[in-house]
């Protein structure tokens, strides 16, 4: 979200000469100005250069008020009611930036649509606690989420990935070697302040999200922050939202081949032979999609993995859901996923 937007407004007792001065120093940025009433800097519309022309064709001149080439038909929304489907809309009808409006018609924020692929309103909590045993020696000194993969840390793509799908509240999950991932993430990431929050003891790869202060939003996304992954989270959460999930568990394609002809049995009888059988599975992908509510399933200061708030969330009947994977996954836990993953980073960004 653009959360410093003063740059794109403009009273309605402006003239058109002072709306083509802030459209100049836009700069590169979107070439959109947003028209407020003055006194109750409640929105009018919105101004761009071809509204301006448009005005001037008809007769208008520099000196009459912005009110004279405003359009009044813009699309917005109004707070605490994101729609990414009507987000996606607007994208398809090439709106760049997508105002906030309270019930008073005031604009509190502004989406920009141009830089970020979706504004999803979603809570994430990385956990990154894990000794990562299993990378030593490279996580003898340094916290397995900070190992560069590429020319950035492993938490980092996942850090952006979110930020880039319009997600601002992010918690990070901490324990070993947790002053070095406090200091990474002690500045903001475009504009966007990563919350470290501290286990007190190893927990799991759920029990730690119990020391979350807030959570503000009715969905929350889990997830490992070793994980290497271009997973769509548009399509996870309009996934999950379209079948009312309670979780929903991303899932990783995985086939197993016996190289060999295998017999099916009843009891010492062959009733038949399968040749080199192929066995499809889908296995955990360590991202979860999570009703806020059912974070309550979740003991205190326990050790709990996610496996068991799964296992928990179908004995009690709550609709648990998988997200099929189509893109790229690598859980970075031994040296061969991170060489694997160190390979793939050369070809996606060269």
């Amino acid at each position: 979200m653009t959360n410093n937007y003063s740059k794109y407004i403009i009273k309605n007792t402006a003239t058109i000469r002072d709306a083509l001065v802030a459209l100049d120093q836009l700069s590169d940025a979107v070439l959109t100005l947003f028209v407020v009433d003055a006194s109750s800097s409640f929105m009018l519309g919105t101004l761009t250069d071809g509204d301006i022309r448009r005005s001037l064709i008809k007769g208008y001149t520099l000196e009459d008020k912005v009110t004279s080439a405003t359009n009044n038909k813009f699309l917005s929304i109004k707070t605490n009611s994101i729609d990414v489907e009507y987000i996606m809309f607007c994208k398809r009808k090439g709106i760049k930036l997508l105002p906030i409006l309270d019930c008073e018609n005031r604009i509190i924020k502004i989406l920009d649509l141009k830089n970020r692929k979706s504004i999803l309103p979603i809570d994430a909590v990385l956990m990154a606690g894990g000794k990562g045993e299993r990378l030593r020696p490279l996580t003898e000194k340094v916290p397995k989420p900070l190992i560069k993969i590429g020319e950035k840390s492993i938490i980092d793509y996942n850090i952006d990935s979110l930020i880039d799908y319009g997600v601002e509240n992010i918690y990070v999950t901490v324990n070993y070697l947790k002053e070095q991932l406090e200091e990474h993430f002690k500045e903001p990431k475009e504009g966007i302040q990563v919350k470290c929050v501290r286990e007190p003891h190893f927990l799991g790869t759920m029990g730690s999200i119990k020391f979350v202060p807030s959570i503000c939003n009715e969905i929350v996304l889990v997830m490992n922050s070793d994980l290497f992954t271009n997973v769509d989270y548009e399509d996870f959460y309009l996934h999950f939202i379209k079948n009312n999930a309670d979780i929903s568990v991303l899932s990783i394609p995985y086939s197993y081949n016996i190289p060999y002809g295998i017999f099916e049995l009843d009891g010492r009888n062959i009733r038949g032979v399968k040749e080199k059988p192929t066995h499809n599975y889908y296995a955990n992908g360590g991202i979860y999609l999570i009703k806020k509510s059912v974070l309550d399933l979740v003991p205190d200061n326990e050790q709990f993995d996610a496996t068991d708030l799964i296992n928990i969330a179908i004995e009690k009947k709550l609709n648990v859901i998988r997200f099929p994977l189509t893109g790229y996954w690598i859980d970075i836990g031994k040296h061969e996923d991170y060489n694997k993953a160190q390979e793939l980073v050369k070809h996606i960004y060269g």
